[in-house]
C-alpha cells in the first residue's frame, strides 16, 4: 500500500462514522457557516458530489480555523487546495500538510532563502519557465506551482512519498522534512 493510502484509510473510516453524526450536528452548526459551505460547495467542481464537498469542507474548515480564523478565507483556501491537488492527482490532505509545514497557511510567507507563499515556491521558477509576471503570493498561482512540483518529484521518485517530500524541501537524503509533513498529516489533517 502506498504511503498516502495508508493515511487515507483511517480518514475514510472516520469519515464514514461522521456521516452518522451529521444529522445530530446539524442543530449545533452555525447557520452562517452552513450558508458559506453551501456556497463553497456550489463553486467547487473538484468534488464527486455535493455531499462529499460539504463533509470535506466542513471537516477541514474546522481544522484550519486555528491558523485561518476568517471563515471566508478558509473556504477559499480549501476550495483551491482541493481543486489544485485533484488536478495534480494528489490528495488534498497531503497538500494541506505540506502547507502546514511550509508556511502555517501564511499566504505572504517568505523564507530566509526567499521561498514565497503558502507552498514556499522559489522565485527562480518564474524566470525558469518564462513567466516573470506570475505572483507567487497569489493563492492559486502558488498552489499550482507547488502541487506541480510535488507531483513531478513523486513521479520522479516512482511514488516514494518520503523521497518526493525531501526533494520538494531540497533535503533529499534526510527524513527530517518528510517526518514533519507526516506528523502534520497525522495530527491535523486526518482523524485518529
Amino acid at each position: 500500500m502506498n504511503p498516502v493510502a495508508k493515511f487515507l484509510l483511517p480518514a475514510l473510516i472516520c469519515l464514514a462514522g461522521q456521516t452518522a453524526l451529521a444529522d445530530e450536528a446539524e442543530d449545533s452548526v452555525d447557520p452562517d457557516l452552513r450558508d458559506a459551505l453551501k456556497e463553497a460547495v456550489e463553486q467547487s467542481n473538484s468534488f464527486n458530489d455535493r455531499f462529499e464537498a460539504e463533509v470535506w469542507l466542513m471537516d477541514m474548515s474546522s481544522r484550519l480555523e486555528r491558523w485561518v480564523p476568517d471563515r471566508d478565507k478558509r473556504l477559499r483556501i480549501l476550495r483551491k487546495v482541493h481543486a489544485e491537488a485533484r488536478m495534480a492527482d494528489l490528495e488534498p490532505e497531503l497538500v494541506l500538510a505540506v502547507i502546514h509545514v511550509e508556511s502555517r497557511f501564511d499566504r505572504f510567507a517568505i523564507s530566509r532563502v526567499g521561498a514565497r507563499g503558502m507552498m514556499q515556491i522559489m522565485p527562480f521558477w518564474l524566470e525558469e519557465i518564462g513567466r516573470p509576471e506570475d505572483n507567487l503570493f497569489d493563492l492559486q498561482t502558488n498552489l499550482r506551482y507547488g502541487v506541480t512540483i510535488l507531483r513531478y518529484y513523486l513521479d520522479k521518485e516512482n511514488g516514494n512519498l518520503s523521497r518526493a517530500l525531501a526533494r520538494y524541501n531540497g533535503s533529499l537524503g534526510s527524513m527530517r522534512y518528510p517526518s514533519l509533513v507526516y506528523t502534520a498529516l497525522a495530527e491535523h489533517w486526518y482523524r485518529d
